[in-house]
This record gives structure tokens, sequence and C-alpha cells, in this order.
């Protein structure tokens, strides 16, 4: 049951990452090449008017990267909640008791065991394992050092976070029964964030100019198998399930920042519009507005 349990949380979030993956607005620039645009402005000197007056590259990048740090925000939000919860002992201080009590009684040898394995996905072990392959792997697909950057930041920086926010909160951990090794306090869940974090930045470099359904499978495989590790910290009775939630939060928080940190400034979402401004500027400018061709109207 305790293992069930465990990889029927890594499927639901998997599937719910899947499913906002899949509905989720594309973020890719369009595939507009330069001729056709070029093409265009020729054709409909309004146009090159509009462009001049209307669009920013720098704006459009700029959205994406405003919506990507409200996710951010959201998280932080999301773990300041949950530790009001645990200092007044409401919301899910009874969900953390029943969990743990259900661990605790329900363990066997055979669950166990599975449970200390697919926990090491998120030890310090398994994580650093897990970057040194993947590193490895994407290197030799190309831009080499800023893969080798941001996994140094993902993996050390997720290290730091959680276990400074460990020393500041100090909640002790379940005494229900115990049945791995652990360090340190228990809020969050070191295991938790670090799979949480490692795991995305894998996924993200592993499907880089993949295609959507790549895209949308590895962010649905990544966020489960992270799911799973922090049930197992919860059904092996090192963690309270609140731990866990504050950890997979502050993993996908960190893991966004980063990407923003290396990927914002390398967005390319006005990319066509860019394009298009240049050859608005070659078109002279005592060409009409408002050609009736374009259908687009006077600003």
């Amino acid at each position: 049951m305790v293992i069930l349990l465990t990889l029927g949380a890594g499927a639901i979030v998997g599937g719910v990452v899947a499913l906002l993956a899949i509905r989720w607005p594309s973020t890719q620039d369009p595939h507009v090449s330069a001729g056709t645009i070029t093409k265009e402005v020729v054709r409909h000197p309004g146009l090159a008017g509009h462009l001049r007056h209307h669009f920013n590259p720098k704006t459009e990048t700029g959205v994406a990267l405003i919506i990507a740090t409200a996710v951010v925000g959201g998280a932080a939000v999301g773990i300041g909640v949950l530790l009001a919860m645990i200092r007044t002992k409401f919301g899910l201080q009874s969900v953390d008791v029943r969990l743990a009590r259900f661990g605790a009684e329900h363990a066997t040898a055979w669950s166990t065991d599975f449970l200390r394995h697919l926990s090491e996905l998120g030890g310090t072990r398994g994580v650093i394992l897990m970057a040194l392959v993947a590193c490895a792997i994407e290197c030799r697909r190309g831009q080499a050092r800023a893969v080798v950057m941001f996994l140094t930041l993902v993996v050390a920086g997720q290290f730091a976070l959680s276990n400074g926010i460990k020393y500041l909160v100090e909640r002790a951990r379940p005494d229900f029964s115990r049945l791995t090794g652990f360090a340190g306090t228990s809020f969050p869940s070191g295991h938790s964030t670090a799979a949480a974090a490692t795991l995305a930045a894998i996924a993200l470099l592993a499907t880089r100019r993949r295609s959507p359904r790549a895209k949308t499978f590895g962010a649905a495989l990544a966020a489960g198998t992270a799911a799973m590790v922090g049930a197992t910290r919860v059904f092996l009775g090192v963690h309270w399930f609140s731990d866990v939630v504050a950890g997979l939060l502050l993993g996908w928080a960190w893991f966004a920042m980063c990407s923003i940190a290396f990927g914002g400034r390398l967005l390319i979402f006005g990319l066509p519009v860019a394009e298009a401004e240049a050859v608005a500027d070659a078109v002279p400018s005592t060409a009409p507005v408002g050609n009736a061709g374009s259908g687009i109207p006077d600003g």
C-alpha cells in the first residue's frame, strides 16, 4: 500500500504538470524567415510604420520574464503559508501526523528497501551523480560552458537554500518510526528540494530543441519522480508531509530562477519583430503609413 501511494503521488503530480504543459501557451518565437518578413514589409509600407511605433522586441521578452518571475513569487508565498501553518499548528498539521503514522504502521521490509533506494535520487550522492551524467551528455550537444554553469548553480544553490532554511526554522522531525538515516532538521525536505530542482534542470536540458510532446513528457517525468522522492521521505518517517510540499516548491522555484538567469537574456520571442524593424528602417520614411493593403490601421 505504501509503495502504491508513493507511485500514485508521482503519477498525479506528473499528470497535472503534463496537463498544464499541454494547455500552456507556446513560448517559442514564431518561425518566420527573414526573407518572408522582408517581402511583406516591402510590399506593405504601412507595416513598416506600424512596427516602428507599436512593437518593441525587448518588451515581448520582458513579458515572458515577468510571468516566470511571478511563478517564483507564487512558490515563495506557498512556502511562507506552509511555514505559518506549522507555527500555528493549523491546516496541514493533522495531515502531517496521519501520514507519518500511516507510514510507520504499514511499513514492511520489502517496501522500506524499495523506498530507501528511490529516496536516493534526492540524496547528495544521487543528485550529484545525475547532474554529472547529464552534464557529460548535454555538453556534447553544444553550449558546454553554459550547461556546466547552469547545472552547478542549480545543484549547489538548492543545497545552500534548503540547508539555510533548515537552520533558521529548526523544525523537529517525526518520531513515530524512522526507517532511514537523516541529517539536520526537518523543514524543508532536502531530498524533495534536490530532486525537484535537479530533475527539472535535467529535463529542461534533455528536451531543448525537441518537440513540444517531448518537452511535455520530460516535465511530467521530472515532476512525477520528484513527487515520488518526496513521498518516500514521508513514508520512511523522516519528514512531515508539509516538509515535502515546501521542499518541492523550493526546488521548483530555484530551478525557475536559474532558468531565468540563464535563459532570460537569450530569449528571442521578439526576434521576428526585430528583423522586421530592421527592414522597416530601410523603407523610406516618406512611405504612406496607412497603406490600405497592409490591413493595419494608423497608430
